[in-house]
């Protein structure tokens, strides 16, 4: 371990370093640690923010580790959003020991090497082109407007036969990201170069280039486990760029979104298998001018989408004192405009006491929840179904 490499867990103590004027600048501006100038001149108070990954600026790198210590359950939450079956594959197992972005990177490498060892998937894509003779159909009204009629070249459209599909591309713009993380093994490194190789046929994908989707087929059933990890690793920050004299590289997640968009996916799951349905970032108004707009996280809706129970996840480390009341005066205002009596924050469990909390000459009492993320997946999910028989009992006025 080299000296200019900084380890923090979420949710950990603070630790002195010493920074130059651009590496505390830039530290500050990524956002994925606290930095916190202190009575001497050049040394920070530097501690884990609400991001995890790591991050290089020039020959420092900084490592924030999850609160989570098993990583197993930090993929699951990963890939529950994109993917409800993702808990179920036992194809990706990291230890205790592993660094988050290594030892996806390795999991990565495997399980893609796996699925093409058998040769690349192909299939039919749609393409349009130009070209000096006949291929598909021709495109009449481009040839007309844009060649000005002329026979040739001829404006076509045609189906391709080849391995420039969705998944491919995938897999690709995984394995081009996770060569950028520091840290990779002599092997990971090598199966990833491999595979670049062997995807020499596929587009590279573009710096914001929103990457595509694909659905679970018989067709593409080897490729599943490397596709549902590959998405988990394409939902990362990643980028690249200079500053000053230094290069800045970074990948990393954001914890807040990731507990956010499971519990909105698990819960809304869980409600909406007792009827109705559910909604996310449900647009609501505050005032009668419809000019103060609000968003909760989650709302389950009944007959004629009438809003029966509403819910905001908020991902918190852990505090002496207890639940922010900035959170309370949210979700009042929430239930307040929705006329609801029952309004519910859902936390990650930490030191607080589960709590409820009845406003004064309001007729609202608001909920306090918490989830363990330390359980094993299928007794997490269990947690979220019975959070989701509560909400909804009150919803309907039993206690």
């Amino acid at each position: 371990m080299t000296p200019t490499t900084l380890i923090l867990t979420e949710g950990g103590p603070p630790q002195p370093v010493r920074l130059s004027p651009i590496e505390y600048e830039t530290l500050r501006t990524l956002a994925i640690v606290d930095v916190t100038p202190t009575l001497k001149t050049g040394i920070y108070s530097i501690s884990a923010g609400r991001k995890i990954g790591a991050v290089s600026v020039g020959d420092r790198q900084v490592f924030v580790r999850p609160k989570i210590a098993d990583l197993n359950r930090l993929v699951f939450l990963l890939g529950y959003s994109l993917n409800r079956d993702i808990w179920r594959d036992d194809h990706v197992r990291l230890t205790e020991a592993d660094e988050l972005l290594p030892a996806l990177a390795e999991a990565f490498s495997r399980l893609a090497a796996r699925a093409t060892e058998q040769g690349l998937l192909q299939g039919y894509r749609t393409v349009k082109d130009v070209l000096p003779v006949l291929r598909g159909r021709v495109l009449a009204g481009e040839q007309m407007s844009r060649r000005f009629g002329l026979p040739v070249p001829l404006a076509v459209e045609y189906d391709d036969f080849t391995v420039d599909i969705a998944e491919n591309r995938l897999l690709l713009a995984a394995a081009l990201r996770l060569l950028t993380v520091a840290g990779l093994s002599v092997a990971t490194r090598r199966r990833l170069l491999r595979l670049r190789v062997a995807l020499a046929d596929v587009t590279v994908p573009t710096r914001g280039e929103v990457h595509p989707s694909w659905e679970p087929s018989r067709l593409n059933t080897r490729y599943h486990n490397a596709l549902r990890l590959a998405d988990i690793v394409l939902a990362a920050q990643s980028f690249e760029h200079r500053a000053g004299d230094l290069t800045v590289t970074g990948f990393m997640f954001d914890m807040w979104r990731i507990f956010e968009d499971f519990v909105c996916a698990a819960l809304g799951d869980a409600l909406a298998t007792r009827g109705g349905r559910y909604a996310t970032q449900h647009p609501l108004h505050l005032d009668d001018n419809l000019e103060v707009r609000m968003k909760p996280d989650l709302v389950w809706l009944g007959s004629r989408d009438r809003c029966r129970a509403i819910v905001d996840a908020k991902y918190k480390a852990e505090r002496p004192d207890g639940f922010p009341d900035a959170d309370l005066y949210q979700m009042l205002a929430y239930c307040t405009v929705l006329g609801l009596e029952h309004g519910h924050l859902v936390y990650a469990k930490g030191n607080e006491q589960v709590r409820t909390h009845t406003v004064r000459r309001a007729g609202v009492v608001i909920h306090c929840h918490t989830l363990d993320l330390a359980e094993p997946p299928a007794q997490l999910l269990g947690q979220v179904d019975q959070l989701a028989g509560r909400i909804i009992d009150r919803a309907i006025g039993r206690q």
